[in-house]
């Protein structure tokens, strides 16, 4: 019997938020399941990240390697292999990937309703708004039904959105198994707003926290917004198990893989001047937490895994045939053979036009000298810019880019980056030593 399996997806979570006093119910489900520890997003910014799975390729290679840029409507989509297999699709919340970029030229539907062919093929329930944060705030808002029907919303985000999943579990009558992608926009900040925006009643729970050592060590704004950040996730988990009772009431829960992630993490603009597009892993390190299937049981895995390999990981757990050109290794695969990669690779856009891979050990990235990385996929010449021995330096404290004592591992660390470059853009760039800046 196909699975059913249902995607909980958030955004802009850290990985160590996944604690039994922020996410009990997620902790529950780990015990139960399995939880990646080592977890990371291949594009540490939303729209790249969120093609990345529709597409089951990196951001370069679908075209969607910033915000803003449309899911090219010429690839078949993780929901069209689902809909040929004879599963349901449904997606709820946050979309990301329907308006074009160029402001008054082609579509633009940031806060009206995605068009149809624009719905990535999730045909049989779609309750969703491109720009979710354009169309809600932490209270309140709306998002559009498959005809484009505005449906408005009153209450805490979150909770609204996952009512419209719950309504699709109720509502579904036929035998098929169901594909069903919720996707969240919380903890994300509201930019308008200008702040996280966490259920008013959680909020002093949280006003006590310590904050980690990746942060703390830094100037940033999360003194302020931690509080909100971390009542935006206990949300989260709190719905989590709303979808967990609903499951168990209807007599499907055995029967359905759950696999929750997000897109990228949080680092508080102590990295930048805002909340990601950094290779630090405040910013790409995710939670990944899988039960049910063969994640049954799986206990705490060790292994290097990368936001490419859900994709074709969901494909496997339903049975259909993983297409030659996804990126990604399935964990089906990965769990049964014993597999391990050496790395996992990252594009970074918008701050920089980078190039990233992060080893058990070690991160390394190299950046282009040029601002092109809001205009630019690729560069033909980086020059490195950071490297971090994470078990020596878990918080990322001290940048050993200019190190002598790690020559050799920058030089195999360039080899290794220059090996993953190649296999995705079929390029062979220069990487240079990292500028010295000589004081005058």
């Amino acid at each position: 019997m196909q699975p059913n399996i249902i995607f909980y997806f958030s955004d802009q979570q850290r990985s160590d938020t996944v604690t039994e006093d922020i996410m009990p119910t997620l902790c529950d489900l780990a015990k139960e399941g399995t939880r990646f520890e080592n977890s990371f997003t291949c594009q540490p910014v939303c729209g790249p990240a969120r093609a990345c799975l529709q597409s089951g390729v990196y951001a370069t290679q679908c075209g969607c390697f910033k915000n803003g840029v449309a899911l090219p409507q010429n690839i078949k989509t993780l929901a069209d292999y689902f809909n040929d297999a004879g599963y349901e699709t449904a997606y709820v919340g946050k979309w990301h990937l329907a308006s074009d970029p160029v402001p008054g030229v082609g579509v633009h539907c940031e806060k009206t309703a995605v068009p149809k062919e624009r719905q990535g093929g999730y045909r049989d329930w779609w309750r969703a708004s491109d720009v979710l944060e354009f169309t809600s705030h932490g209270y309140d808002g709306y998002v559009f039904d498959g005809d484009g029907n505005q449906i408005d919303f009153k209450g805490y985000r979150a909770d609204c959105i996952t009512d419209f999943a719950l309504q699709y579990l109720d509502q579904k009558t036929s035998e098929k198994p169901f594909f069903l992608f919720l996707s969240h926009i919380e903890p994300h900040h509201q930019n308008d707003h200008g702040r996280f925006e966490g259920p008013k009643e959680l909020v002093p729970e949280f006003q006590n926290t310590p904050i980690p050592e990746d942060l703390s060590f830094l100037r940033g704004d999360y003194e302020k917004m931690y509080p909100d950040y971390l009542a935006c996730i206990r949300s989260l988990d709190d719905n989590l198990k709303r979808i967990v009772i609903k499951l168990k009431e209807k007599g499907l829960f055995e029967n359905t893989v759950i696999v929750y992630t997000s897109d990228h993490g949080c680092h508080f603009k102590t990295r930048n001047v805002e909340y990601k597009r950094s290779c630090h892993d405040s910013a790409i390190h995710t939670p990944l937490v899988i039960l049910g299937g063969p994640f049954r049981g799986g206990g705490v895995q060790s292994r290097l895994v990368s936001l490419i390999d859900l994709p074709p990981t969901l494909l496997d757990l339903a049975g259909i045939p993983v297409p030659k050109n996804y990126m990604g290794k399935s964990l089906v695969q990965e769990l049964k053979t014993g597999e391990e990669r050496d790395c996992v690779f990252l594009q970074i856009s918008e701050s920089q036009c980078g190039r990233a891979i992060r080893t058990k050990k070690y991160t390394y990235s190299v950046r282009s000298a040029a601002l092109t990385g809001f205009v630019k996929s690729y560069a033909n010449v980086y020059f490195e810019d950071y490297l971090y021995d994470n078990e020596k330096d878990p918080a990322q404290k001290r940048n050993l880019i200019r190190d002598k004592v790690y020559k050799a591992v920058r030089r195999d660390l360039r080899q290794k980056l220059l090996r993953e470059i190649y296999k995705v853009e079929q390029k062979t760039p220069k990487i240079l030593p990292a500028v010295i800046v000589r004081k005058k």
